[in-house]
This record gives structure tokens, sequence and C-alpha cells, in this order.
């Protein structure tokens, strides 16, 4: 068994998509546009150019994503992702990254269980959580 995040952008996933590969070096591996579903009737009004699916590699992990039913900004709330990497300068390079456009909701540093770590919340609203071991 596995978990799998999926994450829905209502309309900003392309957006979403060029932030994350030039923020975390993202992949995507996999993408379907609503123009190529093949059930047509299932494309939300005006969206045929809008992300239906796409699998997107960061790390070693997969996230998949879509625009969803393209109703406007995004809701993320209660979870948060965590990045858990190598060291410090990789830690400090990510945050600053992610936190460019959105807010740092605690600012990387020491703590019992890592040193270093830190929460931002990016712009599209995901909040993430940046660790060293």
């Amino acid at each position: 068994m596995q978990v799998e995040s999926y994450l829905f952008f209502e309309g900003r996933c392309d957006e979403a998509l060029a932030f994350y590969r030039e923020a975390l070096g993202a992949e995507v591996t996999f993408l379907m546009r609503y123009r190529e579903s093949p059930e047509p009737k299932d494309i939300p009004p005006g969206a045929e150019d809008k992300v239906m699916h796409a699998n997107v590699r960061i790390g070693e992990s997969t996230l998949m994503v879509s625009d969803g039913l393209c109703q406007g900004d995004p809701n993320f709330q209660g979870f948060s992702l965590c990045l858990d990497v190598a060291d410090e300068a990789t830690a400090q390079r990510l945050f600053s990254a992610l936190a460019a456009g959105g807010e740092v909701q605690m600012p990387l540093g020491k703590t019992f269980w890592s040193p270093c770590f830190g929460m931002v919340r990016d712009r599209f609203g995901i909040s993430w959580m940046i660790m060293t071991a």
C-alpha cells in the first residue's frame, strides 16, 4: 500500500507546475489536459486546455495534481507537505524558493528534532515543512 497526495489547483495548475519546476526541480512525468479526455462530458466549461491530471516527481516522491473543477483559488487546509533534505544549504535554498510570494510560518532554525527546520506557505496556499535529519 502507498499513500500519495493529490492536489487540486482550481485553474492554476500550469502556474503551479512552472513554480515547482523552478523552486524544487520538480519533473512532470505525465500530463493530460481536459481536451484529451476520453469522457468529454466531464470537461468543466472553458477548461479544455487546463490540466485534467498530472504526475509530478519531486525527489523520490510523486504528487498527483489537477486543475480540478477550475472554480477559482485553491483551498489547501489541514495538511503540510514535508521535504526532508540532506543538508542545511539545500534546506535554505528550497525554503527561500517556496517562500517567494508566500508566507513564512516558522523561520528555519534548530529544533530538538532537527538541526534545521522551518515552515512556509507557498503562493498557492500549500504549507511546507522543510527539515534536515
